[in-house]
């Protein structure tokens, strides 16, 4: 390398190190900064192998100066793409809109208040993404609450409570509370009972249809204007477990004329005489409804913000009476639609995937059919793409579509330049091959040659992939090999030069030595079977790598015969 050459390198390399340390407000790293600098200078490339020694000293010094310094010194460089990153990081930034009244609280409390019945759903992320920023931009509190008190018609599974935290901590984020309902009971029977003392709820024996036709009539139930103590005491028998399940409920006293009669003396407390799962909780009979419990613990715990689905607006104005008769401040509310994403032929539901697992027809939460963040993680796909996936959905009250694609171009990006790339030909046809060199050299990544290269021993034959096979007398080129012509069931090298490829005369195409590695792939739409260069044995399990013009996958096992991935996204 001559002094001019390595003058222009250290120089485009301040560069690179000022961009990649100003947009993350970190130091630079060398190994973030190749592939962008041989990208833009694909000549510096014949000298890759010297390029990182030169650059080393040059993020040194980039990593010396303060961040104002590193700023300022790369807008003498390069203001242009500096005010560009700037104003990309403006939009991102700008993705969530401003939570309401913000700046009336010391701390912005949120919470995520799952239902712990099993794993979640890809659209179960939303609502822990969307916090978690919020969390994030406020430098504020995240809640998960799991609202588990309702043992019957929601049952939770002992092994949901974990995997919602496993899901949690998968999309990048760490709860500053992590609160189960079933363990707060007895506080939800105090707050019962001061609301009985003050007269905002009775007990009523009344059966469903009796009541239902009552409140649809604007007419007051027959137990409404019992005194507190004979509700206290009833309640207290509802406690006692003396009643069963429907003869007993504790209604919250509202306006039994209300214009909408979902809000007419709504139901607090039932009886339910399955036993919770959970031991700690199993001897409880009166439980308290969704509406009662979440008002109660969203006031308790100071949570200031409150997102929830558009068709549970009349959840507020039910809290909204409980809130009055303890002259509490109801949070800020924001309204959402549902999230719809495509590319699924399976329902988004928690207790039908349970069913389709039970049934066999999943083999379990992380199947690669199933849309589900197991599914998702075991398939090599990383938390932050979700959630930005997520996060650019906004909170519109509208229904949205979340397109399977934005994820996996958002993965796309965090992985590409770690993940190195390897040839799997699936199904292949099988041809001798005559002439040109006993071992193939690709590189490990295209765009950073300091990885260095795999070797491809050529053999006794080749697989090619059906679709690229050529016709008869015609060439193809073997990446990393060269070109070929087919004659009969022989690969004939030929010799030509890359120049066949750039003039557009020869289609450029991957293959495997006969002998090469077992690969099963694991795909949404069932599994491929292939056979993968020798290199690819060496791959640990867990790592991500490229299949060139395949896709990217995750190694999930192997053993002496097969080596199973699972595929990710092209």
């Amino acid at each position: 390398m001559d002094d001019e050459l390595r003058e222009r390198v250290e120089r485009e390399a301040e560069k690179h190190a000022l961009l990649n340390a100003v947009k993350h407000d970190s130091d630079a790293d060398v190994g973030a900064i190749m592939g962008p600098l041989m990208g833009e200078n694909p000549d510096f490339r014949q000298h890759g192998g010297e390029i990182p020694g030169v650059i080393g000293p040059v993020v040194s010094e980039v990593n010396s100066l303060s961040n104002t310094e590193k700023r300022d010194r790369l807008e003498d460089l390069a203001p242009e793409e500096l005010a560009e990153m700037e104003a990309e990081d403006e939009e991102d930034d700008s993705l969530l809109p401003d939570l309401p009244n913000a700046d009336g609280y010391d701390e912005i409390r949120m919470r995520a208040a799952p239902n712990p019945n099993g794993p979640w759903h890809i659209g179960h992320a939303r609502m822990p993404a969307v916090i978690g920023t919020y969390k994030e931009m406020y430098d504020g509190s995240f809640i998960v609450r799991f609202d588990d008190t309702d043992p019957e018609t929601k049952r939770p599974d002992l092994d949901a409570y974990d995997a919602i935290l496993d899901d949690i901590d998968f999309l990048g984020f760490e709860p500053d509370d992590v609160i189960r309902a079933s363990d707060r009971v007895e506080t939800y029977y105090d707050h019962a009972r001061e609301l009985i003392e003050m007269g905002g709820a009775y007990t009523c024996s009344c059966s469903g249809e009796d009541f239902s036709n009552l409140k649809n009539d604007g007419k007051p139930c027959p137990h409404r204007d019992k005194d507190a103590e004979t509700t206290l005491e009833e309640f207290e028998d509802m406690v006692a477990g003396e009643y069963s399940s429907g003869e007993m409920v504790l209604r919250v006293k509202t306006d039994i004329e209300h214009k909408n009669p979902a809000l007419r003396d709504w139901v607090a407390f039932r009886m339910i005489d399955t036993p919770h799962p959970r031991e700690e909780a199993a001897d409880y009979r009166a439980w308290p409804m969704l509406d009662f419990q979440s008002g109660v613990d969203d006031h308790l715990t100071g949570v200031t913000h409150i997102i929830r689905g558009i068709d549970l607006q009349d959840s507020a104005k039910r809290q909204q009476f409980v809130y009055d008769y303890f002259d509490w401040e109801y949070p800020e509310v924001i309204h959402w639609g549902h999230v719809q994403v495509d590319a699924y032929g399976v329902k988004m539901s928690t207790s039908t995937l349970k069913q389709l697992i039970d049934d066999g027809e999943l083999d379990g939460w992380d199947d690669p059919r199933a849309p589900t963040l197991k599914s998702l993680r075991r398939r090599g796909i990383r938390g932050q793409a979700i959630v930005d996936a997520m996060v650019a959905l906004g909170t519109s009250t509208s229904n949205v579509d979340l397109s399977m694609s934005s994820i996996y171009s958002n993965n796309r990006d965090l992985v590409d330049d770690e993940t190195d790339r390897y040839f799997l030909v699936r199904d292949g046809e099988e041809f001798a091959v005559e002439g040109g060199p006993d071992t193939a050299h690709p590189p490990l990544h295209p765009s950073f040659e300091d990885r260095g290269t795999r070797d491809i021993p050529v053999g006794d034959s080749v697989l090619l992939e059906s679709g690229d096979v050529p016709a008869e007398g015609d060439r193809v080129w073997l990446k990393g090999f060269g070109a070929v012509r087919r004659e009969d069931d022989t690969l004939v090298a030929t010799g030509d030069d890359l120049d066949v490829v750039r003039e557009g005369d020869v289609d450029v195409i991957h293959w495997a030595p006969a002998d090469g590695v077992s690969v099963r792939m694991r795909t949404m739409d069932g599994d491929v079977t292939g056979v993968a260069e020798p290199d690819f044995a060496d791959v640990p399990v867990d790592e991500l790598v490229q299949f060139e013009r395949v896709g990217f996958v995750r190694v999930d096992d192997r053993d002496d015969d097969e080596t199973v991935v699972y595929f990710a996204h092209k």
